[in-house]
């Protein structure tokens, strides 16, 4: 353990203590107050939010707001809908946060790292200048943005729609 540094915050997720909900995105989506909500913006069934334990600045989560767990589950209308939400959260992150690249997938099934079984896409932002002292010395990473501002300077650019 001396070898690395810890969000103490994720760790005590990772280990349990999370939310007493059923679904910790579909809380969010009903407004729960049991669970953090970093909500962007909501379209064509789908939300935008920031997630709560970001690995970079504008690291975001898209997914629909119906409860669903596999891509297969989706409609072909609602695949489109996710595709052009992506899209355009690809642009106002790159307008808000101007990254180098970007990393966007999904972690499906548990085997994946995958903690929550509703489906949900990641955005996370990718900068040039990831590597610092903390990566080489601790091999951890910092992230340096809260995601309550960012979920604001987020909301925002989605309001422009």
């Amino acid at each position: 353990m001396r070898d690395h540094l810890f969000n103490t915050e994720k760790l005590k997720y990772v280990k349990g203590e999370k939310p007493d909900v059923a679904c910790v995105l579909c809380a969010i989506r009903d407004g729960d107050r049991k669970a953090d909500n970093l909500e962007v913006a909501r379209r064509d069934g789908f939300i935008v939010s920031v997630n709560l334990y970001p690995f970079n600045p504008g690291h975001v989560m898209i997914f629909p707001e119906r409860h669903v767990e596999t891509l297969q589950d989706l409609s072909d209308g609602e695949a489109l809908a996710l595709h052009r939400l992506a899209a355009d959260t690809l642009r106002f992150l790159t307008e808000e946060f101007r990254p180098d690249g970007f990393n966007v997938g999904y972690n499906l099934g548990k085997g994946s790292g995958a903690s929550v079984p509703h489906l949900h896409l990641h955005i996370v932002p990718r900068y040039a200048n990831e590597v610092g002292f903390l990566d080489v010395l601790a091999g951890t990473r910092l992230t340096v943005v809260d995601p309550a501002e960012a979920r604001d300077r987020l909301r925002k650019r989605f309001a422009s729609l």
